[in-house]
């Protein structure tokens, strides 16, 4: 601004003198008059310019902005000398080049505010670099690519009221384009993110997960951290196991395997619903301390599971009940089994078995059956707590996994809860039935190498009971030899009933008074193909439980019809045949269309037929056991009930039970000789047995003066090995025909 003030000042004196020198010349004879008095004049309008800029620059000081612009004009870096009043601004070599300014003649003030990136009005910037904050520019160099600089700004000099400011530029266009992309970059990802849904964890050393956004938003979670147990309670009990062993393997393990992992939990969610999530981990160990690093993705997979869910139910589902079923129970019992090894705790597995099922699907019908299974299975859950699991593994059995708390009676206490509750289900329609169940327990981990060893030592323990209904029995290490034996005999005894090597033995009962012989009882026997025989005993039990009996049983009534019509053919003696029932036979439902089949078959008359009852067997369920003995009545089939005496003791039942003879057991006839009680009961069965126009016949007779006794007492009939053992078809033949000698009847 100066240079342009005294060049405009030169300017104007070189005219004036050019103006004075012509006019000199034309009027020659004033020359030197006009040419010195414009000398004096310029001389004095200098000398008055001179006074008055002095006492100007006395009153008004100005800063010449020039002396410090030859130091900065050619440094390698934007720089603008300015003063508060923008009365001066220069801007160096570098920065004019920038902007495309090829003078220094411009606006100051709009210069300023263009340099410096100025939208306010009230100058707010300024006064933030002239107090030595670093100011943040965005200008347009002269092809209209964007410029970013940062301005640090010093005071260089000061008078009075005007400052000068040296302000320098640091250039990061390049490090703004970085950010921008890196910005853009981050946009992207984001949104890819979201879009894709996928959710990020990465542990940190204060046992807590940094998340990301996408994670935040799926849980509804503000904070950007997560302590592992935060979020060990939003994941559903259910699935907490996996979690916290995945976790205590990892974290608190030195050896990182680097392995991927797979975990699918429901996590409460930003809907306040649990959802399912897929959390894809993996372990690395930190390459500064060695520390675990654990890191992951997640994805929300509440969609795709619910497309599985109907093949998970016909997969894992009972349709039956609508609980899970065998194979979940094993996917579901080898996690906690792997969480109980690694974490330390303990479970119960417990079996259940409904006693005597299919006696309620033959009386009741098969609808009513699954009305008492669902009952059964709702009852179930009442019994677990959290961790717990509740499945239908076979037709009438149930299994239970239940936490152990250390108490040791805690399967048995609630297996006998559940029996007590069961048991109040029998009303209505099960009114006349008697409904239990059974119960095999084994510890979970400590009864197997896995859980399907456990599951299947608890089915041990179950089916190691005695047999009676609401046995409780608990796992024990023996049992397994004792199953396996018991296997191998039922598939032996299978193939014994395919193979024809079960035989029919006879034992001969007879009138007191006349010594005839009046009947026999069919005993079952297993003779091998060596010769070896196999006891009842041992071989009737394993056919209960295998349900092999019923196949067992048509034998016995079918076969013991046949060779009674054989005999009678033969010309032997009208004889009554008796069979045995069991409980699996005598409760299901046709059992009157299975008798009148083997009658007509045979061609056997109804009343050479005797089915014998056992006194427990009859009275486990009065009601109905009625109402199937008055159906064989009907075909004209005879009535015995066995062992009487020892079970219910009770002789009112006689009034009721429509049966033709009463057995009285051996173990009163043992003692009948030295007891007066057995000799009492005896004698007081048989005068009300004869009140009510019932037969009776002593088991177990083993010399003369018991029969002698008997026949004193009015007893109707003998049985016992002083009359024969049971023997073979052959053998009883023989019989007849010594019987026949002895009386003298041929």
């Amino acid at each position: 601004m100066k240079r342009k003030q005294i060049m405009i000042s030169a300017s104007i004196i070189m005219v004036a003198t050019l103006i004075v020198l012509v006019y000199a010349w034309l009027h020659p004879y004033e020359a030197t008059v006009i040419i010195s008095v414009y000398i004096i004049t310029v001389i004095l309008m200098l000398l008055l310019s001179g006074i008055s800029n002095s006492i100007y620059k006395k009153n008004n000081p100005t800063i010449d902005i020039m002396e410090f612009s030859d130091i900065t004009e050619r440094l390698n870096t934007e720089i603008i000398l300015w003063t508060n009043d923008c009365s001066a601004v220069f801007m160096n070599k570098k920065l004019r080049e920038e902007l495309g300014i090829e003078s220094l003649d411009f606006d100051n003030q709009a210069m300023i505010k263009k340099v410096f990136d100025i939208n306010d009005t009230e100058n707010e910037t300024i006064n933030r670099l002239v107090n030595g904050e670093l100011g943040e520019s965005h200008i347009t160099d002269k092809d209209n690519n964007e410029i970013y600089i940062v301005w640090s700004t010093s005071l260089i000099k000061k008078a009075k009221n005007i400052c000068l400011y040296m302000s320098t530029g640091f250039n990061f266009t390049e490090l703004k384009k970085t950010q921008k992309e890196l910005e853009k970059f981050n946009q992207r990802y984001n949104l890819s993110m979201e879009l894709s849904e996928i959710g990020f964890i990465l542990s940190r050393k204060d046992k807590s997960f940094q998340i990301s956004e996408e994670f935040k938003r799926m849980l509804g979670y503000e904070k950007s951290t997560i302590s592992f147990g935060e979020l060990k309670m939003l994941i559903h009990p259910n699935d907490r196991n996996a979690y916290a062993s995945y976790i205590s393997a990892n974290y608190g393990s030195e050896n990182c395997t680097g392995e991927i992992t797979n975990l699918e939990l429901q996590i409460l969610s930003a809907d306040n619903t649990y959802r399912w999530y897929s959390m894809r981990l993996k372990t690395i160990a930190d390459e500064n301390d060695g520390s675990p690093i654990i890191g992951g993705a997640i994805i929300d997979i509440t969609s795709e599971r619910k497309k599985d869910i109907m093949i998970e139910r016909l997969a894992f589902i009972d349709e039956v009940t609508d609980i899970p079923n065998r194979n979940k129970l094993v996917k579901i019992g080898q996690e906690n089994y792997n969480c109980c090894k690694e974490l330390g705790f303990s479970y119960w597995v417990m079996v259940l078995d409904i006693d005597k099922f299919h006696i309620i699907n033959d009386t009741c019908g098969y609808s009513n059956g699954n009305k008492v299974l669902k009952a059964f299975a709702t009852n179930l859950y009442k019994y677990i707590s959290l961790g717990g699991f509740v499945a239908r593994i076979s037709g009438d059995n149930f299994a239970m996994i239940i936490k152990d708390y250390g108490d040791d009676e805690l399967p048995k206490k609630t297996a006998e809860q559940i029996q007590v509750d069961f048991h109040k289900l029998a009303v209505n329609e099960f009114s006349l039935q008697s409904l239990s169940c059974s119960a095999g327990y084994s510890r979970m981990p400590a009864d197997g190498a896995n859980f399907t060893e456990v599951l299947e030592h608890a089915e041990f323990a179950l089916k190691s009971s005695d047999g009676s209904r609401n046995s409780i029995c608990a796992y024990e290490s023996h049992m397994h030899d004792e199953i396996i034996d018991n296997s191998e005999l039922e598939k032996s005894l299978a193939d014994a009933i395919d193979n024809n090597e079960l035989k029919l033995f006879y034992q001969p009962k007879i009138d007191l008074q006349t010594g005839a012989i009046m009947g026999v009882e069919a005993l079952i026997r297993w003779i091998k193909p060596d010769g070896t025989m196999i006891s009842p005993n041992i071989f009737v039990p394993v056919a209960e439980k295998s349900h092999l009996i019923g196949k067992i049983s048509e034998f016995v009534l079918k076969e013991g019809c046949r060779q009674n019509v054989m005999w009678q053919k033969l010309g032997y003696p009208e004889i009554v045949m008796s069979i045995n029932f069991t409980s699996d036979d005598f409760y299901q439902k046709n059992l009157k269309e299975h008798i009148f089949e083997a009658l007509v078959t045979s061609g056997l008359d109804a009343k050479w037929l005797e089915v014998e009852l056992t006194e427990r067997l009859a009275l486990c369920d009065v009601d109905y056991a009625v109402s199937q003995m008055n159906q064989i009545r009907e075909l004209g089939v005879k009535l015995a009930m066995d062992d009487f005496g020892t079970g219910y003791s009770s002789l009112s039942y006689i009034q009721i039970l429509p049966i033709t003879l009463l057995k009285l057991d051996r173990s009163f006839i043992v003692d009948i000789e030295t007891d007066p009680i057995a000799f009492e009961i005896v004698n007081a069965v048989i005068r009300i047995a004869k009140s009510k126009k019932i037969e009776t016949i002593a088991e177990g007779i083993e010399n003369p003066n018991q029969a002698k006794i008997l026949r004193e007492l009015g007893c109707n009939f003998g049985q016992g090995y002083l009359y024969g053992k049971p023997m073979p078809p052959e053998q009883l033949e023989e019989f007849f025909k010594k019987n026949a000698e002895e009386r003298k009847v041929y």
